[in-house]
Parts: C-alpha cells; structure tokens; sequence
C-alpha cells in the first residue's frame, strides 16, 4: 500500500478519535459509547486498508461498516456535512455522498419510494428522525433542518448508487451546542403516540432472524386503516443501544396495492447481529399522518451461528440490516 494512502486512512481515524473527544467537552456521553464510535472507526480504517492492499471489496461484511457505523464504504464516501450547531439555530442540514472516483454521487436508485433515507438521532436515543432530504443537480443534498435539543447526534444516509445497484448506510456524528442531560434507555415494549397505541412482542434473537410483531390500536380498538408509506404498511428502523448500529428493516409481507389498508398488525423480520438492547423505531401512517413510536427491546438469547461481538465476520450473512 502507498505510504501516502496509508498516512491518510491513520489521519481519518485520528480525526474521528479526537473529534469523539472533543465533542465530549461540551457533552456527557457514556464513557462506554465514546470508546465504542473511537472502535468502530479504527475498525472500518483497518478494513479499507485491507481492502486497498487485496485490490478487492468486502461489500457489506466489513465489520462495523455493514452496520452503518462507516463514513465511507466500498469507495464512497459521506462528505461535506454542514448543520445548525445550537438547538435554537434555524437552517438546512447538507451533505454529498462521492464515488470511487472522488466526485459527487448523482445517480441513484429509488430504494422504498425515496433516493435518499436520512435518519438522525441522538447518542441516548431521543430525537429521532426519519426524513428525505432533496438533492441538487450537482450531488448535494439538503433539508430545512432545526435541532431540538443539544448533544451528540449520530446522521445516517441510506441509500442505492446506480452504478452498483447495492444499498449502503454510510453515517457521521454532529456535535449540538448546549447542556445535555442523557435519557436512561429502559425496555418498553409499549408505547402511545398522538392517541395510538403500539405495541411490539415477540423475541428478538441475536445471530438469527426474528419476527417482531407491532400491534396499533387506538381507545382500545384495533387499528384497520393502516396506510402504505413508503411502499409498505409500517417503515422499522433498528438501533443497537450504545454504538447506535443501524439496522433497516421493513415488513415481512408483500407490497400494498394503491388503495389499501391494513392493521392492526405489522409483522417484520429483523436480525440482531449481537446480544443486547435494541432501539425501535416504527413509522405508520393513518389518514394522510405518519406517527412514529419508539421502542426499545433486548435480546432473549442467540443462535448457535451467532458471531462474537465486534469480530466483524459473517454479520451481514443472516439478512440484518438493508432490505434492499
């Protein structure tokens, strides 16, 4: 490998390691959760560097980076981010994705009705977001955008090149000025939002495919007017607790024709890549409405296929994360 190549990789990981430490300044962040991001980033580093000495890609089994926890995968790259830096500040949060040849991204697939799935969410959690921001002619992306409170936020893009037709979840973090007092993370496996009520069973089990079944009713009646959003009955998205791993599943039926509705069930399959709690995020719509009620789940066991935590071998093998 060039000297010049591998002196820029050791830079990239020594700015994300001190920039984790800088934003610790001004923010209490888990101790564990900060190690964790430094980790990961040293881990997706090491993996583009065998990457680049092999001359080959590991695709979505690099590690860390199939788990949405990379800036840059399989030679692109999320760049060029800029957002408000006070809860108070009114603006646009803008971004590019490049290409393996280093210039802007301007072609992509539709993927789930949208080019582009961006999700935001603070480091314990709170705030979340699921939006689908615009983008110009010259391969930059924007939105209108207005933080709601201070703290450590982790923005993931989800989305399909064209050229390669494969989904990729590339993410960064953006420091919000201000006092943050972090939420505890506890089970809850039921949840009201803007009159609905959601519920979740079933176990999630880490290393294989699980069906989670989320329930919506509202005043005690099941819910039967589900409508599709984003070409489907309920959009999950997943977060492992801690490290905020990204895992993007949808519902474990056929899409819904124009016109149709359904409810109050939504079934989804979903691998958890590791034992431990999970972060649910369950978009719906009803009458026109998306509602999203967050969740939180932990593992109930493994599967004997199961690879150990941070091992970085076969974690895409089961179907987790895109459901491209």
């Amino acid at each position: 490998m060039k000297a010049a190549a591998r002196l820029g990789l050791y830079g990239l990981a020594l700015v994300a390691v001190f920039g984790v430490s800088a934003f610790t300044a001004n923010a209490i962040i888990p101790e564990d959760t900060v190690q964790s991001w430094a980790e990961d980033t040293a881990d997706n580093t090491h993996h583009r560097e065998e990457e680049m000495n092999s001359g080959g890609h590991e695709g979505h089994e690099a590690g860390t980076a199939s788990l949405g926890l990379g800036l840059a995968q399989d030679g692109y790259q999320l760049t060029s981010v800029s957002a408000p830096t006070r809860p108070s500040d009114e603006g646009e949060l803008t971004f590019a994705i490049t290409g393996p040849d280093g210039n802007p991204v301007t072609d992509f697939e539709l993927d789930h009705e949208e080019e582009m799935h961006l999700v935001a969410v603070r480091a314990d959690g709170q705030h979340f977001a699921h939006v689908h921001p615009e983008r110009d002619e010259t391969g930059i992306w924007s939105i209108p955008w207005q933080w709601e409170s201070a703290g450590t936020y982790r923005i993931f893009a989800d989305f399909v090149p064209a050229e390669t037709g494969e989904g990729l979840t590339l993410s960064t973090m953006v420091q919000v000025a201000g006092s943050y007092e972090p939420v505890p993370v506890q089970p809850t496996l039921a949840t009201t939002v803007e009159g609905f009520d959601v519920a979740v069973s079933g176990d999630l089990v880490a290393g294989s495919a699980s069906e989670l079944t989320m329930t919506v009713t509202r005043d005690g009646e099941s819910v039967t007017t589900l409508e599709p959003y984003l070409g489907a009955f309920g959009h999950l998205v997943a977060l492992r607790d801690g490290d905020l791993a990204y895992l993007h599943v949808h519902p474990h039926a056929d899409a819904p024709a124009a016109g149709e509705t359904s409810g109050p069930e939504i079934v989804f399959e979903a691998t958890a890549p590791t034992p431990g709690r999970y972060l649910l995020y369950l978009d719906f719509q009803v009458d026109g409405q998306v509602h999203t009620a967050p969740l939180v789940i932990d593992t109930t066991g493994s599967s004997e296929s199961q690879p150990s935590p941070g091992d970085g071998t076969g974690e895409h093998e089961e179907g987790e994360g895109h459901d491209h």
